[in-house]
């Protein structure tokens, strides 16, 4: 056995492409030599069978390398059939799935697929039902599952016929106790026998309806990833090659055959990253820096920043596929449409695409004898050298002036998307890689070499070739006997020991991820996370499993009768989507009449995310409950907003929001606890509420009073205005309080759970009795819930209100969507700036990428610093219109840091200096500080980054803003101030002069 295993020193790789498969034979052993040890590789038109394509190219091979195939140790194989069927929205090879949440009272204002596009929700959504079920974040019960209850959804799912099952329970990825989705999962296989049935858990980590959506996506496209990996292994099976046939994943590791079949969603991004892999793979003597890869295929250009670890740079916390929103990890790809296939049309103006002729290339670009005119084609025009088709059939096809008209336009395209990529203003290497690189350019600004590998074009199969193995510890862990230290020692070796169990040799594995974030509110629970990579063991008998991988045959007839109802005529493309609003920013107004306004899904959206970038970081994301809203829109209920400049004086204003902590905000979506306790404050107090406020604009409560007033709710409007003009850690800091007209402002007050229980507080000592006592009873109330304060009068509401908050976050929303659309994220900061007061009331502090994270847990609160290395990040046009980047001094240089209390407290510049040896730290300069609002938004979206979600690698903007004047009294800054957040050592000075946001309702009130 020993001298058989010795001998298996080759690996295939093989990469199905839509355009090309491409294949190659590797020795790793000889990967230091100049051949970089290919032995043989092969590039054909993707086959409608994708079986005989990977048969075809591994029998080419063998033959042009006379290659026994007794030495192949694996075939790896990369594919991008699965996320096509997605994008494609093709009901012939999705099929309906049937959704069970484990949830007991919360979630059903935000029912499974209600954030997704509407024709692709009505190809998949079959049925679903919110069960009992469900966990709390310290694993305790929310319920217990009901057997019975189950079997009863079973008959009703198998009486539509749906095959498909997602289970998803609150909090399951750390349910090692109760393990409620496999239990459910048993009884749900006993009934409906033959059915696919996903566990949520299985499919990806914290995140409720992001984790559900990935595994509706997963279950729906798990027939035909059985039948198209099936046709995987069988050309393997068929040329008597005794190996493991594995499957890329994201993340440029492996899987086998067998899960690949249980979890293709996990193949969804393998395409680029095994590009990228690759090209590493083939300049790994020549470079030895993060590097960005630009793989341009038949139709698109692919750029990805490989970090120095060897794996592309991931996207921040959430992903979208063709308009649906997920939680797993996928590397942070931008594409264009050039490629070799790309069509050229030479009138008024050169243009270079999107469109594409693709795998028809060799049949309709001029050098293979069709019609039309390709970038390939001008290519094989410019360089004589080119080796492509018959150049002589494209001559005279452009002149002179068009032919340098197309070099321009392609350098230019390359640079700027490049430039988009990049984390510093240095110039690092580029990788150009992929059949349609021919087109790219021997030099890029940018660049500081521009390198095209021999082999570069067969990149994406030398990646799969080369494909590692992986394993993911994603869990909520208590610190409670153990520290935080201690614990992720234990969880990066069961990491490590996952990884060896999964096939990794034991002395390749490394951690090359982990991250801890103590959990505010929660004692002593902090999550983690850990990645640990190591290389295949291919001396290993006991996985002898994965060499036949007989993935069982299924019975396929309902998916095969869904194709002949269905046809080709109903593939859809994800460009058709409800998610884009078609809608002109410029010319839209609100719905304003009798200054009233009447808030619209374009308005809700806007409004969230202002208020997020309000949130300085802290009151968690206000998505769910936008989701939320928009349902209630959708389904006709009416919700209004009015101006605190109209109040009766003797309106009772309510008040009303969520607290606890966002990690289980976005786990447990929240179900009636807000009204109830509305409903109870209102008992004890006497009276009911004529309007509502929100307590903070900042994060997720700045949209509860709209939701609170909404028709079907409470049915009163909601005040443009809210008690803090920002986002603060404790109910103390409000400006009621800073006012000081009567204390305690804010008892009574109730708290409500959702699962019937209630605490009510008639009367209190102070707001900070309150605040104390109510975070005492949060952590036994599931760290999540919904509170809601005595009213307080019209005319205290006119004094104490910040105003014109909504207003402020719906600007700050348009300024945001309005950049989106005209592709001027790179002055988002400047714009928000703009609709906050102007220059004099707000700055761009500083630009550049998170590289430091620091969080730990403090009474409740989460308390750590976040730092942030300097980097211009800019777009320079198209003839650089700023002038050359490179000469000037970039703008921001050095360190930023950004200490924070669930929210970002100042923004001091740093300098670091060594002194013998030791790197010490010295404060110079402090560029903003509460209670000024000091805002982190994302550099490539222009959305807000909470503290929760900075991790390293990040581009990020930090914005100060001033704070509203309800604040610059001696008692507000004492309250709000730094020295509130325990940094006595800093003195307040205002960032700028506040000026009062400009109010929707009076600038688009329409009298009636």
């Amino acid at each position: 056995m020993g001298s058989i295993l010795e001998q298996k020193t080759l690996r295939i790789g093989v990469d199905v492409g839509g355009t090309n498969t491409d294949g190659v034979i590797l020795d790793p052993f000889q990967s230091t030599e100049s051949s970089k040890g290919i032995i043989a590789w092969h590039k054909a038109p993707t086959t409608s069978n994708p079986s005989l394509g990977i048969s075809d190219a591994i029998t080419t091979m063998f033959k042009s390398s006379g290659v026994d195939p007794a030495r192949v140790a694996s075939v790896t194989i990369g594919t991008t059939h699965f996320v096509n069927a997605v994008v494609e929205r093709d009901p012939t090879r999705l099929s309906k799935v049937a959704v069970l949440r484990l949830c007991g009272p919360f979630s059903q204002h935000t029912p499974p697929c209600v954030d997704w596009p509407s024709e692709m929700r009505d190809i998949i959504l079959g049925h679903y039902d919110l069960l009992k079920g469900g966990l709390e974040v310290d694993g305790q019960l929310i319920s217990d599952i009901d057997e019975a209850e189950i079997r009863d959804v079973c008959a009703t799912i198998r009486n539509k016929g749906i095959r498909s099952v997602v289970v998803n329970g609150i909090f399951s990825p750390i349910d090692t106790v109760e393990r409620q989705e496999e239990r459910a999962a048993e009884l749900i296989r006993a009934k409906i026998p033959g059915c696919n049935v996903v566990c949520s858990k299985e499919v990806a980590n914290l995140g409720f309806l992001e984790r559900e959506n990935a595994a509706i996506l997963n279950a729906s496209i798990l027939p035909f990833a059985r039948k198209t990996i099936r046709s995987f292994q069988e050309p393997v099976k068929r040329l008597g090659l005794k190996c493991p046939v594995f499957i890329t994943q994201n993340d440029g590791t492996i899987l086998s055959g067998e899960l690949a079949a249980k979890l293709p969603i996990r193949t969804f991004s393998s395409g680029p990253t095994n590009s990228m892999r690759g090209a590493a793979f083939l300049v790994q003597n020549e470079v030895d820096e993060a590097v960005m890869v630009v793989d341009i295929g038949g139709t698109t250009t692919d750029v990805g920043l490989l970090l120095a670890n060897g794996f592309p740079r991931q996207q921040a916390a959430y992903s979208d596929l063709a308009g649906v929103r997920m939680n797993f990890s996928c590397p942070d790809i931008k594409s264009i449409g050039l490629g070799g296939g790309s069509i050229v049309r030479d009138g008024q103006t050169l243009t270079i695409g999107p469109d594409s002729v693709g795998y028809n290339i060799t049949k309709e670009a001029l050098v293979f004898g069709g019609s039309t005119l390709t970038a390939t084609d001008c290519t094989a025009i410019l360089d004589e050298d080119l080796d492509i088709g018959n150049r002589e059939l494209a001559n005279g096809a452009l002149n002179k002036e068009s032919l340098a008209k197309f070099q321009e336009a392609v350098k230019y395209k390359l640079e700027k998307i490049i430039d988009t990529m990049k984390t510093s203003p240095e110039d690092l290497p580029v990788l150009l890689v992929g059949g349609g690189a021919v087109v790219a350019p021997e030099k890029l600004k940018g660049a500081s070499k521009v390198l095209k590998p021999q082999w570069s074009g067969v990149a994406n199969a030398i990646g799969a070739a080369i494909a590692r193995v992986s394993a993911v510890i994603d869990t909520v862990e208590s610190t409670d006997s153990q520290s935080t230290k201690q614990v992720l020692e234990k969880i990066c070796h069961d990491a490590m020991e996952k990884a060896v169990t999964a096939g990794a040799s034991r002395s390749s594995v490394k951690i090359v991820e982990m991250d801890t974030l103590p959990l505010p509110y929660i004692a002593n629970r902090t999550r983690f996370t850990v990645r640990a990579v190591g290389d295949f063991d291919y001396s290993r008998t006991d996985l002898s499993a994965t060499q036949s991988d007989d993935i069982e045959p299924e019975i396929d007839s309902h998916i095969d009768k869904q194709q002949q109802i269905a046809g080709d005529h109903n593939k859809k493309t994800a460009t058709s989507t409800e998610a884009v609003e078609d809608i002109d920013i410029d010319a839209y107004k609100p719905i304003v009449r009798n200054r009233v306004w009447y808030i619209s899904e374009t308005d809700l959206k806007w409004i969230a995310t202002g208020c997020y970038i309000l949130g300085t970081g802290g009151g968690g994301s206000p998505y769910s409950a936008m989701i939320h809203i928009r349902e209630m829109l959708r389904r006709g209920e009416v919700i209004r907003v009015v101006s605190p400049a109209d109040l009766p004086d003797d309106a009772a204003v309510g008040c009303g929001g969520g607290a606890g902590s966002p990690t289980v905000g976005i786990e447990k979506l929240a179900g009636d606890e807000m009204v109830q306790a509305q409903e109870e404050v209102f008992k004890a107090c006497g009276r009911r509420a004529t309007h509502m406020i929100s307590i903070e604009i900042g994060g997720h409560n700045g949209l509860q009073s709209m939701m609170l007033g909404a028709s079907s709710n409470l049915d009163i409007p909601a005040v443009d205005g809210d008690w803090m003009g920002r986002a603060y850690p404790t109910k103390w800091q409000t400006t009621p309080v800073v006012f000081n007209e009567r204390s305690p402002i804010f008892a009574p007050v109730a708290m409500a759970d959702g699962k019937g229980n209630v605490i009510v507080m008639p009367t209190a000592a102070s707001d900070v009795h309150v605040e104390r006592i109510c975070r005492a009873a949060l952590s036994e109330m599931g760290s999540q819930v919904g509170t809601a304060d005595a009213p307080v009068t019209g005319d205290e509401c006119k004094r104490w209100v910040v105003e014109n908050t909504i207003s402020q976050s719906w600007r700050i929303g348009r300024a945001v969507a309005r950049a989106r659309r005209s592709n001027q994220v790179d002055s988002v900061a400047e714009t928000i700036i703009a609709e906050c007061g102007g220059t004099e009331a707000g700055k761009v502090l500083w630009k550049g990428k998170i590289v430091g994270v620091e969080r730990t847990l403090k009474m409740g609160h989460v308390y750590g610093e976040c730092i942030i290395e300097g980097v211009d990040i800019v777009d320079d046009g198209v003839h650089g219109k700023d002038g050359d980047r490179a000469s000037s001094s970039p703008r921001f240089q050095g360190l930023l840091k950004i200490p924070f209390k669930n929210e970002n407290i100042a923004a001091i510049k740093m300098s670091r200096t060594t002194v013998d040896g030791k790197v010490q730290e010295t404060e110079e300069e402090v560029l903003s500080l509460v209670p000024d609002l000091i805002t982190v938004i994302d550099a490539q979206n222009g959305e807000a980054i909470g503290t929760p979600e900075y991790r390293y690698g990040l581009l990020v903007i930090v914005l100060g803003i001033a704070v509203s004047d309800r604040w610059q009294s001696e008692r507000g800054i004492e309250i709000g101030g730094p020295k509130s957040f325990g940094m006595d050592h800093l003195t307040y000075k205002p960032l700028g002069k506040f000026v009062k946001p400009m109010s929707v309702i009076d600038e688009f009130d329409i009298v009636e």
